[in-house]
């Protein structure tokens, strides 16, 4: 298929300097709370790109469990792809965009581990199946059938059937810490707000609007 024209207007509302925030992890929590009050589906999932040392890039949806003044938190298996790539390139950029909102949220920073403890604490919030499957997927191999992997669950089911599971070594979080976080707002005529925190030198955040 070729010639795809596919249009929507964005009509809902703009956004100006005088809106802002100062501090651009406040200006997210506005926005991510507004996206929580419309009752989107799941509005902490985000796009999470990766990129070899050699400059290949990969993309890949992942949920947002956290951030602060730090930075933005998700959670996967280190020795995933995207855990190999960020091994050799600790640069990452994110991005969540919310369509009924006509809002985009594009972040870029550098990515370290979060604390084993930290690591442990989201671990064992999460629901028991959710905790076997880190240890029986072993995320990015070639498996030469489902039921390998359905087997691997089962006998996790059974091994650990009234204890509680350990966080295996090669799960936990990472945290983005940005340097550019830039805030998308839909206009009409694709004449679209774009406004960038970028820091400086002094590590303090200056505001510029892009051309869209």
């Amino acid at each position: 298929m070729s010639g795809i024209d596919l249009r929507k207007e964005y009509m809902l509302r703009g956004l100006s300097e005088a809106e802002l925030d100062p501090d651009p992890i406040r200006q997210f929590g506005l926005w991510f709370d507004d996206a929580v009050a419309a009752r989107l589906l799941e509005p902490n999932a985000m796009t999470l790109a990766t990129a070899t040392r050699d400059g290949r890039p990969s993309a890949r949806m992942v949920l947002l469990r956290g951030y602060d003044e730090r930075g933005f938190v998700f959670y996967t298996n280190y020795e995933g792809r995207k855990g190999r790539e960020l091994d050799d390139n600790t640069y990452a950029a994110l991005v969540l965009f919310w369509v009924e909102l006509e809002r985009q949220i594009r972040i870029e920073g550098r990515v370290e581990r979060v604390s084993a403890e930290q690591s442990d604490a989201y671990f064992h919030s999460r629901p028991e199946g959710s905790q076997l499957s880190a240890l029986a997927s072993h995320q990015s191999e070639v498996l030469p059938g489902r039921q390998v992997l359905e087997g691997r669950m089962r006998e996790l089911e059974e091994h650990y059937q009234g204890q509680e599971i350990p966080r295996p070594d090669y799960w936990g979080g990472y945290r983005v810490a940005p340097d550019i976080i830039e805030f998308w707002q839909g206009r009409p005529s694709r004449l679209h707000d774009r406004l960038r925190y970028r820091k400086d030198d002094e590590g303090g955040w200056v505001i510029e609007r892009l051309s869209p």
